[in-house]
């Protein structure tokens, strides 16, 4: 579907005019600043997109803009023009009436944007009555109409739910039903997306767009994720390292990018589909962000062993939750999880389970570890079932199963050095002595590409990529055969991102590892998977390998998560994917309910599908 070109002709004034802003932090009694001499400028039912990686000061613009940064530890120059009035020489109870009326801000993670204590009904209704003469009763009417406009189903049903009781798509919707409450002239969208599944993203990048061409709202996007900056800006600044390096149309950035880290951003995006002639997972190219020079695409070395045992089996596994309500605790109905689950993993294989949130990869993975305990099904290591191991054993066994998680910071204790971390493992199973754990965890920090004297160091003191680094270093501590990888680089920047996995690959090459990689990512599975298993509510509707799955999906399902996936090309900017605007199904069952029996259907060698 393709839509109408807004009109901006380049005479009209810009909503916002930002000049030569720059912003500074006081750091041990030092003004540092973050930001420098950043200027740019939004035409009205513009979009105009802020790249760069995290670090690079683009957030910090946005927070500078809004003036919601802390005005005793940051300091703020510059001019920044709304409607030709200066914001940061406003004093702070008219700057409270810009907010929200005016300019309104979309943040990344709405449970932490919205008051678990109220009704998301009474969350958007305040800012109608905060600055609006509306009555209780007509806010509430206003609120159920923006509820419909961004597409919540059952609007007015919803009105008095609580955040926790919305997926994190409807969550988003919210937040952009309450900054479009007061119809403001500029939203600031800051990563808006980055934490939600493919589809959910599709749709929330669809709906701005759909608000954008009825309301002629100009909109300020900032972000990480090329591909989505294809999709819907106009314009793309491009911010390194606090600066401003590159300025131009999405389409003459994309095309004619000039500055080396613009062309490092680029080549570091994963294209749905372009990887159908290898046959094996596939090498990031790596870019110098200094120079912009791409090394060249190569396939991994081939290192599963088809002839052997497989180091993981599992199968028909089963996980369900109970749902107890009322008074007292009546068994009410079970959230089926995980329904009868069964596939092979090789040594040297990657096997991506991907789907979106619900679907029940993550729970699949934490059940093979019994992290949680599985109702039924069989889990194969080393020729014996973990699922039927006592706990000493299974303490044993674990040495040979180990999982990366999704957030390395969480997966630290901050109180020990990184070096502790990664021995503690090896220590705890009595695999060396504490001189002998020391060469290990040097070895290991080498492998993964830090330094050995970072060991002495804290988990803060490293960024992103590099805490996760430090999670993969303790998952090798033991000699493991298999990794699961939990939405292990889902959280990264595109480069870290790329950086990651590419470690990830090498290590399976050199070390014949075994992973479980559980992603939403499409783009990176394609990249890194020798097989690949999709779910939906708790099955797996579709599995084989790659070339198969990505090449020719046969399941809905499948064909829905490809078709979702960004595409890094401006000329698509101005079509909305039309995405299902359909949540995931609810996997909750009445207590009795009892699963039909499933059948495959071989569509090729190896390749299998659900019947429906």
């Amino acid at each position: 579907m393709t839509l109408p070109q807004t009109v901006s002709p380049t005479t009209t004034a810009p909503v916002l005019a930002v000049e030569n802003l720059t912003t500074s932090f006081l750091v041990d009694g030092q003004w540092k600043s973050v930001v420098r001499d950043m200027s740019f400028s939004v035409k009205p039912a513009e979009t105009v997109a802020i790249v760069g990686e995290s670090g690079s000061g683009k957030s910090v613009t946005s927070l500078s803009i809004m003036r919601l940064l802390p005005p005793a530890m940051s300091r703020v120059t510059g001019r920044v023009l709304l409607d030709g009035r200066d914001l940061l020489a406003l004093p702070e109870n008219e700057m409270r009436k810009v907010r929200g009326a005016d300019v309104a801000m979309i943040f990344q993670e709405p449970m932490t944007s919205l008051n678990p204590l109220f009704t998301i009904g009474d969350q958007i209704s305040e800012a109608l009555l905060c600055h609006t003469h509306m009555s209780v009763a007509e806010a509430r009417l206003e609120t159920i109409r923006l509820l419909d406009k961004v597409r919540i189903p059952s609007a007015a049903s919803r009105f008095d739910d609580y955040p926790h009781q919305l997926s994190g798509g409807m969550r988003q919707r919210v937040m952009i039903a309450m900054a479009l409450a007061l119809k403001p002239k500029l939203l600031i969208a800051d990563e808006p997306t980055t934490a939600l599944d493919v589809t959910i993203q599709g749709q929330i990048l669809d709906l701005i767009k759909l608000l954008q061409e009825e309301e002629g709202t100009s909109v300020l996007f900032i972000t990480h994720d090329m591909g989505v900056v294809a999709e819907i800006a106009d314009r793309t600044v491009v911010m390194y390292r606090g600066e401003q390096v590159e300025m131009g149309t999405t389409k003459d950035i994309f095309r004619h990018g000039q500055h080396p880290y613009t062309r490092a951003l680029l080549g570091a995006v994963p294209v749905l589909g372009s990887l159908r002639a290898f046959e094996r997972p596939v090498r990031f190219p790596f870019v110098d962000p200094v120079t912009g020079v791409a090394g060249e695409t190569t396939e991994v070395g081939d290192t599963v062993q088809s002839h052997a045992v497989p180091v993981l089996q599992v199968k028909d596994l089963v996980k369900r939750f109970d749902i107890h309500t009322g008074l007292f605790g009546r068994l009410t109905g079970r959230v089926h999880a995980v329904e009868n689950v069964s596939f092979d993993l090789m040594a040297g294989e990657t096997l991506s389970l991907v789907g979106e949130s619900g679907c029940g990869k993550s729970t699949t993975g934490r059940a093979l570890l019994r992290l949680i305990e599985p109702d039924s099904g069989s889990v194969m290591v080393e020729g014996r079932d973990i699922l039927s191991l006592p706990k000493h054993d299974m303490r044993i066994l674990r040495k040979s199963v180990q999982m990366i998680f999704q957030d390395p910071f969480a997966s630290l204790n901050p109180r020990m050095t990184v070096g502790a971390a990664i021995a503690e493992p090896y220590l705890e199973h009595k695999m060396g002595t504490a001189a002998q754990a020391k060469e290990v965890v040097a070895d290991l920090l080498t492998k993964v590409g830090l330094t050995a004297d970072m060991a002495k160091r804290y988990p803060h003191e490293f960024s992103g990529g590099q805490r996760q680094r430090i999670c993969i270093a303790r998952a090798l501590a033991l000699a493991p055969k298999v990794i699961v990888a939990d939405e292990s680089v889902s959280a990264l920047d595109v480069s870290v991102k790329a950086q990651v996995v590419n470690l990830m690959l090498d290590l399976q090459q050199s070390l014949g590892l075994a992973f479980l990689f559980i992603s939403h990512d499409m783009a990176v599975v394609e990249r890194v998977s020798h097989r690949v298993a999709v779910m939906y509510l708790g099955e797996i509707v579709e599995i084989g390998p790659r070339a198969s799955v990505f090449g020719n999906p046969a399941h809905p399902y499948t064909r829905k998560l490809m078709a979702a996936v960004p595409v890094p090309d401006p000329d698509r900017r101005r079509i909305r994917a039309s995405v299902d605007n359909d949540e995931l199904k609810s996997p909750i069952r009445s207590i009795n309910h009892m699963m039909p029996p499933r059948t495959y259907t071989e569509v090729a060698q190896g390749h299998f599908v659900l019947n429906s």
